[in-house]
């Protein structure tokens, strides 16, 4: 049986550089998500964290972080929050996003993954909003989201 994406985050957390390499796997089973650089700092059921530093191949022409990149990071830390939240029966997916660009983003960003409810095993699929918040270094949230998660019961066949 393959490992969950929980139990590899804690294989990969207990290793030296481990959350970077468990940021570079997931980079590497979802390739987009490398165009941001995103590292890991925390996942559990429920709550995600994650970071992206400030470089030139995320800012925009103001020099600040751009506002797809910091919609990316959301994605990646949402997508893994849901992932190791959810049962084992169920599967997940990204069916839409709403976002509040607050201020003008610059410095490393802090994401950070939560849900108003707990995910359950369910017989039919169902919403799941997936709240991230993103902050500069000074504390400053500069970004939100609710990214809308469908959950359902995975195929047996």
């Amino acid at each position: 049986m393959a490992a969950t994406v929980l139990q590899l985050y804690r294989k990969c957390e207990a290793l030296p550089l481990g959350k970077w390499l468990f940021s570079r796997l997931v980079c590497w089973k979802a390739p987009y998500f490398a165009s941001i650089s995103p590292r890991i700092l925390r996942l559990e059921p429920g709550r995600g964290e994650a970071r992206i530093a400030h470089r030139r191949g995320v800012t925009n022409h103001l020099g600040t972080v751009h506002a797809i990149a910091m919609c990316n990071l959301a994605e990646f830390i949402g997508g893994l929050a849901t992932d190791v939240s959810i049962p084992a029966s169920m599967r997940w997916i990204p069916r839409g996003m709403t976002v509040e660009y607050l201020k003008k983003a610059q410095g490393t960003l802090h994401a950070v993954a939560t849900f108003d409810q707990p995910p359950h095993a369910a017989d039919a699929g169902y919403a799941l909003p997936a709240r991230v918040q993103i902050t500069d270094p000074g504390g400053e949230t500069v970004f939100r989201a609710i990214i809308d998660m469908w959950v359902s019961p995975k195929r047996t066949d």
